[in-house]
């Protein structure tokens, strides 16, 4: 290096600092006051909690507790926005391995008169792991009256693609995802329960109304199928329906009106291709077989997702919001009715986004992992 070079060394390094401070002080970074969407809706991003270890779900309780669920089987307890130290006991064992662990949790909608408590997980069974829905209730931070309610069956080695999220209806029907564990052409098949949407009563019985029930050799708890990965889904309560969002392979990825009965096309249809490139199926639609609302190439990873109906959210009401593992943002989806508009991208960077929910009180909260944080979306006044 001659002298001329290392001479202007120091000055360079005192423009580029320059130029960094500057851009940084314009810019809207996550967690900073003023981040803004199109509409002009401005918020804060409040960081609650850093040390997440692979966050799935989230869950409040009357009483002022919120639940977090972590894959390795532990359920943090926070109050007013702070971890308060604890977790839950009596959780039961999961398969933590690969994208198996404990998943969901949701609270019945009547949970005020009966205490119960859902959780989605990947359970260790026989011949590997299989997505299971149980139920409990607490005693204190104690897990009690716990019993599983579904299985899914047959049991298998794979440890991914367990789907898997819980919803209620306004009915009280209980709806849950279970992903295809790759077995991709028995996904078409009626007479298991992978690369499902389920549908049952909230003690696990199977509803009479199911469209599958009286066909023989159907499982009778199926309440759509062709799924690859749901690992989003919520119900509109405003206009009665379900929503899903679901992985693809290489491209592909899929947002989903659920509706009984239909077929969502894995493997027959789909918008991305095997992960060696090579096609995976020359059909992107068929009859017979519903196209997605809105599906995304390259994948972005659609893990959990909310509907916002908060009035703290003026401009977002309706939008359906999309928690993007793989490019770690968080989509706005805009719909007229059932049919896409836009999408936005909100808050760049963030995180590998787990799950979006929003509270009793209004608010949205995000979830990530890598890093591991819990997150609050405040409306700027």
């Amino acid at each position: 290096m001659n002298l001329k070079t290392r001479s202007s060394l120091p000055v360079l390094a005192l423009i580029v600092l320059l130029w960094f401070s500057c851009s940084r002080s314009n810019s809207s970074l996550p967690g900073e006051p003023g981040t803004a969407d199109s509409t002009g809706n401005t918020f804060t991003v409040q960081t609650l909690y850093d040390s997440l270890l692979n966050p799935w779900g989230m869950a409040w309780l009357p009483d002022g507790r919120m639940l977090v669920t972590e894959r390795s089987g532990e359920i943090l307890v926070f109050r007013d926005d702070k971890f308060t130290g604890e977790k839950l006991s009596g959780v039961p064992k999961v398969f933590n391995s690969g994208q198996g662990g404990l998943l969901d949790i949701q609270l019945h909608p009547d949970y005020k008169e009966n205490h119960w408590i859902y959780i989605s997980y990947a359970k260790p069974v026989e011949g590997g792991a299989t997505t299971a829905i149980a139920r409990f209730k607490l005693n204190g931070n104690k897990v009690v009256e716990l019993k599983d309610l579904f299985l899914a069956r047959p049991f298998l080695p794979a440890d991914y693609h367990f789907g898997s999220r819980i919803v209620f209806d306004n009915k009280g029907f209980l709806y849950f995802s279970s992903g295809e564990r790759g077995t991709q052409p028995k996904v078409q098949q009626l007479d298991n329960d992978h690369g499902k949407i389920h549908r049952l009563y909230d003690d696990g019985r199977i509803p009479e109304d199911n469209p599958f029930v009286r066909q023989k050799g159907a499982n009778p708890s199926i309440w759509t199928y062709g799924h690859r990965n749901p690992q989003g889904m919520v119900y509109d309560a405003v206009n009665d329906r379900i929503w899903s969002a679901e992985h693809g392979p290489r491209g592909g990825d899929e947002l989903n009106l659920i509706e009984k009965g239909k077929n969502y096309g894995w493997p027959k249809t789909s918008y991305g291709i095997n992960y060696d490139s090579t096609i995976l199926t020359e059909f992107k639609e068929l009859p017979g077989v519903e196209n997605p609302v809105r599906y995304w190439v390259p994948s972005i990873g659609p893990c959990g997702i909310t509907i916002v109906t908060s009035k703290l959210y003026p401009q977002w009401k309706g939008n359906i919001m999309v928690g993007a593992l793989a490019f770690r943002y968080v989509a706005r989806v805009v719909l007229s009715g059932t049919t896409y508009v836009k999408e936005e991208k909100l808050l760049p960077g963030l995180g590998r986004v787990r799950d979006i929910a929003q509270s009793p009180d209004g608010y949205v909260y995000v979830i990530t992992e890598g890093p591991g944080l819990l997150v609050k979306l405040i409306p700027r006044e």
